[in-house]
This record gives structure tokens, sequence and C-alpha cells, in this order.
């Protein structure tokens, strides 16, 4: 009687098929599902705004910005692979066929013809300025494909802000107001708030690197 009475009580503790798709239900109603990716997404690319505003204004002179130039450029590196992370995480769902992303639908065709050229050319473009940080400025060849990244990752992102860049306000504002009912509002705001506090560390980190470029600048 013991045995069958444990038996019992472990299959009851088993759940039921029907219980799998509202355990599914309940994830994507506390993170926000899909919506929940669209407004993480807009408000890492509002951030991102800001910042790659004050990188290009430390383009305008080199010679005298070069310390922010680099400061901000690695403190970019984390904000710039959420931002990765979850329109990537966008597209495996989509074409995986999670039927939540399948509704909502692919981006236009344009968009998604242009969205590799942005992932290439801004890894190309961070992995260059983070490896001519390390190795200080005699990596001619690195700067040289630093530049050449720069100019493609420059006309393919000013398409890409161009399209999107009108959807941000309407994607960040229900969550700077509270979520207004859509969960995971909390998740998201620590999730890009965490990715901002490690780009500050990076960026603090790499100070003591900047010297030798900055020294290069003075003998000059």
């Amino acid at each position: 009687m013991c045995g069958c009475s444990t038996a019992f009580v472990q299959i009851d503790q088993r759940p039921s098929p029907r219980a799998i798709p509202r355990a599914k239900a309940r994830r994507a109603v506390s993170t926000g599902g899909t919506e929940g990716n669209s407004r993480l997404t807009g408000a890492t690319a509002a951030v991102l705004l800001v910042l790659l505003a004050v990188e290009g204004f430390t383009l305008l002179s080199l010679q005298t910005f070069l310390s922010w130039h680099i400061f901000v450029g690695m403190l970019l590196v984390p904000i710039v692979g959420l931002k990765l992370g979850t329109t990537g995480y966008r597209f495996v769902r989509y074409y995986a066929g999670h039927r939540d992303y399948v509704r909502v639908g692919a981006p236009p065709t344009l968009l998604r013809l242009l969205g590799p050229i942005v992932i290439v050319s801004t890894l190309a473009l961070f992995a260059t300025g983070v490896t001519l940080a390390a190795i200080g400025p005699q990596g001619g060849v690195v700067l040289g494909l630093h530049k050449a990244s720069f100019i493609i990752w420059l006309g393919a992102m000013s398409l890409h802000v161009l399209a999107h860049f009108f959807r941000i306000p309407n994607l960040v504002a229900p969550d700077l107001r509270g979520g207004e009912g859509l969960g995971g509002t909390r998740l998201r705001l620590a999730t890009l708030s965490g990715a901002i506090v490690a780009g500050a560390i990076v960026a603090v980190a790499t100070i003591p690197l900047i010297a030798p470029w900055t020294d290069q600048i003075g003998r000059h």
C-alpha cells in the first residue's frame, strides 16, 4: 500500500500537457513577450543614439577629443551587445517558427537585406576599435580596417536609424510610465541599466590604454 501510494503521489506531481502551454504563457506575460522585446530594443536604441552622437562629436577633432573617443567607444560595447542580442533573439524566434513572433511578422524586405550589413559592420567597427585600444598606435593595419568598417557602418546605420527613429519614443515611453500593464518592466530596465554599468566599468578600465594614443598626438 505504501509503495502504491508513493507511486500515485509521483504521478500526480507530473505536469499535465495542458499545464505546459499555460506555463509558457505566464513566462511570456512576465517578460512582456514580443512587445517586451521591442521595448527593450527601443530603449537600448535610444541610449545608443545619445552615446553615438557624443562619439560622433569627438570625430570633429580627434587630436582634441581622442581620449573621449576611446572612452565612449568602450562604454558603448556592452550596450551594442545588448542591442544585437535583442534583435538577434527576435530573428531566431521568428525563423524558428515561434507563434508570437511569426504573428508580429518580419521587418520590411529592405531592412532585412540591410540587417546583415549593419551587424557585420558593427562587429567589425567595435572589434577593430577594441583591438586598437589594446595594442596601441602601432596597429596600422587594424586602424585601416577600423576606418573602412566605419565608412560602411555609417552608411548602413544611417538608413537603419532613419527607418526606426520615429518608433523609438513610443517604445520607450510606456516603460518609463510604469509598463502600462505589460509585464517585465523592471527586468527590462534592470537589463539596460546593467549594460550601461558594464559599459562604464569597461570604459574606466580602459583609461590606462589611452595614454599611448595621447602621447603620440602630443609628439606630432
